[in-house]
């Protein structure tokens, strides 16, 4: 049987679901349009095209229309019978896996794993005489199979290193190895990644010696982190405790002061190969104003044609996935999938209150809802990245499209006083309210919509129109939190201090001055803040062990409502304004929709029964053994 480039991701695809047979004949028909395999590694295109079918198990990046989001006290997903409820419940089990992306799925990694190790296997025999090609194409295999590794990793625990490439009738019966075995694989791919990539010419969504530098940082910042020390974890998780087999978790013993100056070590030479990112060399704040555009071009990443935005700070981006407009059309409806309904889009990841009352005054204090000038005026004078990443009600935002009557083109998720035609009062509910006369269906649940990622050029109408905002798997300023976290860990608070300055300052928000548990507390609001939405706070809550308190919390709507100061009125169209209304904030607890609940399990993904059943050898999760 000839085997072509298709059949090869074929059996990628049947390998990973771990079928034993099939009736393999109508293999045996090539295609005239498809390629032989042993040709492609005779010719420099073909196997660079290869390599490109890998970067495919990125899919969409964190764009899905489910977004990671919405797993975490950052978001919840609006619309029912999507299976998320099943994860954030605490319901998943072998047998109900609840939503599962295809970047984090257990077979699609394997695909994709499969891939690159015939990637690895034939670019060391290939024949064709482009040394450079042939150089970069090892390099990106190698940063691609740890890229993989490091998703498995970093849901499941410890997974089998596979190194070989199966085919069809072997048996595919594999142990896990241990947490410490895959991340020193993964850190010895991103070695060679990066010795390959170095002094290669950069290609714009393809990895580079810095992006394994990068993504090393990562690694090694986990591997450090309390979720993978199981002394500590055991002393605060009796389920994790129970389990027989915690090498498959994280490190059982050893030097963790060692795992800390490794992450540093790693950061640092990530953040020296750098560009430096995108204005972080800044000694004092810069304005409100200045913060917030600031956010929003880092958000857009130089895929916006909004003139307002700042373009090179795409410089910010080490890794990402760039869409054009005639491919990845679903990557490219962020805004219908997450836009307001008075809009005609789909409200699909709300921001929830939990995320907006994490957004500081002006000043660096805490807001408050028992503060009467806060609970008065919540969305005022606060952190200058929520405006770029949050929608709430008096929102400025697009024109609205012709069927709504709001010449003011503002966010409306509250119930208003009104005068009708005749003179008496009504009240009206928000045109972007699950009230509206609008898709009353696709409206939000909190009282909010997500902004962050939405291209705010008003010449897009995110109902028909697509974006080509990229997707930042890695950015310089994760590199750099890499750097402050394990700086705060290793005692250098003072290093770690000047690093967490330089991104306040960017956003326009003052200097931090704390020192010990008030710096680690300081740190972690600030990488909340601003990795928002970046798929990044569902691991950080399970590694820093706070999933409990954090993710477990029940969701926090807001209602607003505005009624008419004496002596005043307003009739269609409404608009936000204060001269006119008093309105009043009422923060919900809301358990209707989706009742969150935290169980320890929950730390790690389970592999389905199926799995479970295929490969003998796979030892189960803790937790999901009933």
């Amino acid at each position: 049987m000839k085997l072509s480039y298709k059949n090869w991701i074929f059996f990628a695809a049947v390998a990973s679901a771990g079928l034993a047979s099939c009736d393999t004949d109508f293999l045996d028909v090539t295609p005239p349009t498809e390629i032989p395999s042993e040709e492609v590694w005779k010719d420099g295109a073909l196997a660079e095209g290869f390599v490109t079918g890998i970067y495919a198990g990125l899919q969409q990046g964190g764009f899905s229309e489910q977004m990671l989001a919405s797993l975490t006290d950052e978001a919840v997903f609006t619309h029912t019978g999507r299976n998320i409820n099943t994860v954030n419940e605490g319901s998943l089990s072998p047998s109900n896996l609840g939503w599962v992306d295809d970047t984090y799925g257990w077979g699609p990694m394997y695909t994709r794993i499969r891939a690159t190790n015939l990637a690895i296997q034939n670019l060391k025999t290939a024949t064709f005489t482009d040394e450079t090609l042939k150089g970069r194409l090892q390099g990106e295999a190698y940063f691609l199979r740890a890229y993989y590794y490091q998703q498995l990793l970093r849901y499941y625990g410890s997974a089998p290193i596979i190194t070989k490439v199966y085919n069809l009738n072997e048996d595919y019966s594999v142990a896990r190895n241990t947490y410490d075995e895959c991340v020193k694989f993964i850190v010895s791919d991103l070695d060679s990644s990066a010795l390959l990539l170095k002094g290669k010419t950069e290609v714009k969504g393809r990895a580079t010696q810095v992006a394994a530098l990068a993504l090393k940082s990562r690694v090694l910042l986990y591997a450090a982190s309390d979720l993978h020390d199981i002394p500590t974890l055991k002393a605060k998780s009796t389920v994790i405790g129970a389990y027989t087999n915690p090498e498959f978790l994280g490190y059982v013993s050893g030097d963790r002061k060692a795992r800390w100056q490794a992450a540093q070590v790693a950061a640092k030479a990530a953040l020296d190969a750098s560009n430096g990112g995108y204005k972080l060399n800044l000694t004092a704040p810069v304005t409100a104003e200045q913060g917030r555009l600031n956010y929003i071009s880092l958000s857009m990443g130089g895929g916006s044609a909004d003139k307002t935005l700042d373009a090179s700070a795409s410089s910010d981006i080490i890794f990402g996935r760039y869409f054009v407009p005639s491919l990845s059309e679903g990557a490219r409806q962020t805004g219908l999938n997450n836009g307001p309904n008075g809009y005609h889009n789909w409200a699909g990841n709300t921001p929830i209150g939990l995320l907006v009352d994490d957004y500081q005054m002006m000043d660096g204090t805490p807001f408050a809802w028992t503060n009467p000038a806060h609970k008065a005026s919540p969305y005022v004078n606060r952190d200058p990245r929520f405006y770029a990443t949050v929608m709430f009600d008096g929102a400025n935002w697009k024109p609205r499209p012709s069927d709504a009557k709001d010449p003011a083109n503002q966010i409306q998720t509250g119930a208003y006083d009104l005068l009708d035609d005749k003179g008496a009062l009504i009240n009206r509910k928000g045109l972007d309210t699950r009230s509206s006369s609008i898709e009353d269906w696709n409206g939000s649940r909190t009282g909010y919509y997500m902004r962050k990622f939405i291209d705010p050029n008003p010449a897009l109408y995110d109902n028909t129109d697509r974006q080509n905002i990229p997707w930042p798997f890695i950015r310089v300023t994760e590199t750099a939190f890499n750097y402050i976290e394990a700086s705060i860990e290793l005692g250098q608070e003072a290093e770690a201090l000047a690093w967490l300055n330089k991104i306040r300052f960017r956003a326009g928000m003052p200097a931090v001055k704390a020192t010990g548990a008030a710096l680690k507390e300081a740190y972690s609001q600030e990488r909340r803040i601003e990795m928002a939405f970046e798929e990044q706070r569902y691991h950080d809550a399970r590694r820093w062990l706070i999933a409990p308190t954090t993710l477990g919390r029940p969701l926090q709507y807001i209602t607003v409502l505005g009624k008419f100061k004496a002596g005043k009125s307003m009739k269609e169209p409404y608009h936000y304004d204060t001269s006119v209304y008093d309105y009043t904030y009422t923060p919900v607890e809301e358990k209707s929709h989706e009742n969150r609940t935290w169980v320890d399990k929950m730390y790690f993904r389970p592999f389905s029964r199926d799995e479970i059943n295929r490969n003998a050898k796979l030892v189960q999760n803790p937790g999901y053994d009933k």
